[in-house]
């Protein structure tokens, strides 16, 4: 028997055994190669006489590093099979494989927002019969009830449509209706607007109604406005951010989601000079050409295959990428209608919170922007001139929100998610502040500003530029990664319906709700000048609120991240998880007096 075993090279007995302690293989790991253990400095011989003269006798003369090197592949193989993901340049592939596709996704997202954003105000600002003075009326009265009119229509489908389908079945009329926007509409706009109604009803009605009618006279243009800000609101907010906080968990959140604003932000930069490619190229037509229809054209084909794009982007990482694995905590909820599902919403307080949150920058926002807007008008009249000056904007953009997104994840390393979530109010109340100043006392400083070559009214557009610029950068880089963190810890059903109703209605809200004051100022004080101290005083108002509701879904969301990994510990640990009772509290956590075994709660598991 001991021959047969020579003979096939196998270990065989030492013909005198000796009693030896084990001394383990050091570890191949950078912990061990750069610390390694004292007890294993010098290098491990082998007994000779318990190797077969026919097996691993080849063994003895390999020098000691090369015997290290197949322990350390052995031991890279062995922990390979106990499940580690394989690595690359220290991520795991399969977060390489979420990460990637989700910044090229953004990337797509964003260059085409950025297009369709610029290209909005141009046709409804510089239309004929038209001005700025029609984006209030816009946002209150058109966009407004198209936006609460998909959100009810989306939380329909959501209960009956797989999240693949909801997906391409919410994509696909957008860029549809864009690519129709630039071949038909736009070249039938003489024909399918009704221009002699609306004179006729201006001058029966007087000019206090040409914000109103110009929504008549222009509808097609309208309708682009409406579907531009949709894009923002459905695709970047509900899409997207949907499917990022689907794939990713909060720890991937944390550390990724400030970059993807990065290559987003190289988009901007992109979309800015498209804009201004566009615009100048315009210039150089041959007379009697239209070429803001050859530049629609141009910019609506862009828009099309960018969005084709995010389709298959969508459709490899649902292929490819296996969802991360939640905690076992779930709700099973019944589905719910369209008004229990707000009742739903709006008894929660983490839900309101992420509501005043979105509705407080859209207010805001709003206050500032269409004052901007109109100096805009003033100082550049022409289509030409003004999409011009746009595409610099969102160059100008683009670079700042990149700047912020290199500073965004140290922001979140250092100071947390609390401090990142209130930089944003900060910054928009005092840029907001030193714009309202420069309108008020303007005409002093005329003088002073003839100097460096400019009249009130150019310095008025740079500054609200300016504060628009650094407004949306601290937006993109820190409000809505803070914001998209506040959803990872909910529930599935809260999740879903709570960013449709909140990303989808409350942003257009926002944004409506300032355009309602803006009417009232204007209908009370005569024009938006008279009003703009009590403007400024407003946006103090909510720009407190804001702060305040940041402080309160800051404390709720640390509770909530401290209960979810406790629950994961305790799954780690093969311990019963209760499942959440219907009387849960405002935050969506669970009941304190959930049972876990012999009535061990959570808290209590933590306590312990």
């Amino acid at each position: 028997m001991q021959a047969i075993l020579q003979s096939k090279g196998l270990l065989s007995l030492p013909s005198s055994p000796k009693t030896r302690a084990f001394i383990s293989q050091p570890s191949c790991d950078l912990r061990y190669r750069f610390n390694p253990i004292n007890s294993f400095s010098k290098p491990i011989t082998l007994n000779k006489a318990s190797l077969s003269p026919n097996g691993f006798s080849k063994l003895q003369s390999e020098p000691q590093n090369n015997r290290n090197r197949h322990f350390c592949r052995a031991e890279a193989a062995a922990s390979s099979a106990d499940g580690q993901p394989p690595k690359f340049m220290g991520l795991d592939l399969v977060t390489l494989k979420k990460i990637i596709p989700l910044g090229l996704m953004f990337f797509c997202i964003l260059f085409n927002y950025t297009i369709l954003r610029d290209t909005k105000d141009v046709l409804v600002v510089t239309a004929k019969g038209s001005s700025a003075e029609i984006i209030p009326f816009l946002k209150t009265w058109v966009n407004l009830p198209m936006a609460v009119g998909f959100m009810l229509l989306y939380t329909k489908m959501a209960n009956v449509l797989s999240k693949q389908a909801l997906f391409y079945s919410v994509i696909f009329p957008f860029i549809a209706f864009f690519g129709a926007f630039g071949f038909v509409f736009y070249p039938m706009s003489s024909y399918i607007h009704p221009t002699a109604l609306a004179d006729n009803l201006l001058n029966l009605l007087g000019p206090r109604f040409l914000g109103p009618l110009a929504i008549l006279r222009i509808w097609s243009f309208c309708l682009f406005y409406v579907m531009a800000e949709l894009w923002g609101s459905v695709v970047v907010s509900v899409l997207f951010w949907g499917f990022a906080n689907q794939i990713t968990t909060v720890d991937e959140a944390k550390k990724f989601y400030p970059l993807f604003g990065l290559g987003a932000n190289v988009a901007l930069i992109f979309s800015g000079r498209t804009v201004k490619y566009f615009s100048k190229l315009r210039e150089n037509l041959s007379p009697g050409v239209d070429g803001w229809a050859v530049s629609l054209k141009g910019m609506m084909s862009i828009v099309v295959l960018m969005g084709l794009a995010i389709c298959f982007l969508y459709w490899w990482v649902n292929h490819n990428v296996p969802l991360p694995t939640r905690s076992q905590k779930k709700k099973e909820k019944p589905q719910m209608g369209t008004m229990e599902s707000l009742k739903f919403l709006v008894s929660s307080r983490y839900i309101r919170d992420l509501a005043t949150l979105v509705v407080a920058y859209g207010i805001s926002i709003n206050l500032v922007e269409v004052t901007w807007k109109s100096k805009l008008k003033a100082q550049f009249p022409t289509p030409n001139e003004y999409s011009s000056f746009m595409g610099d904007f969102s160059t100008a953009t683009g670079i700042a929100t990149f700047t912020m997104m290199l500073l965004s994840q140290w922001i979140f390393n250092k100071y947390g998610w609390g401090a990142a979530a209130k930089i944003t109010p900060t910054v928009l109340l005092l840029t907001g502040v030193g714009f309202f100043s420069l309108i008020l006392f303007g005409h002093p400083l005329a003088p002073t500003l003839a100097k460096f070559g400019m009249t009130p009214l150019l310095a008025a557009v740079y500054v609200g530029a300016m504060q628009n610029i650094f407004s949306k950068s601290a937006k993109y880089s820190l409000f809505d990664p803070c914001k998209e963190m506040a959803y990872i810890p909910l529930d599935e059903d809260t999740k879903v319906k709570g960013k449709a109703a909140i990303d989808v209605v409350c942003n257009p809200l926002g944004k409506s709700g300032g355009a309602l004051i803006q009417q009232f100022m204007i209908l009370t004080f005569g024009s938006l000048a008279n009003s703009t101290p009590y403007l400024g005083g407003i946006l103090l108002v909510i720009v407190l609120a804001w702060l305040g509701a940041a402080r309160s879904l800051d404390v709720q969301f640390t509770a909530l991240r401290k209960e979810e990994e406790l629950e994961k510990e305790m799954e780690g640990k093969g311990v019963k998880i209760p499942i959440a009772s219907s009387d849960e509290g405002d935050n969506g956590s669970l009941s304190r007096g959930s049972a876990v075994g012999d009535n061990l709660s959570p808290k209590k598991l933590y306590d312990q």
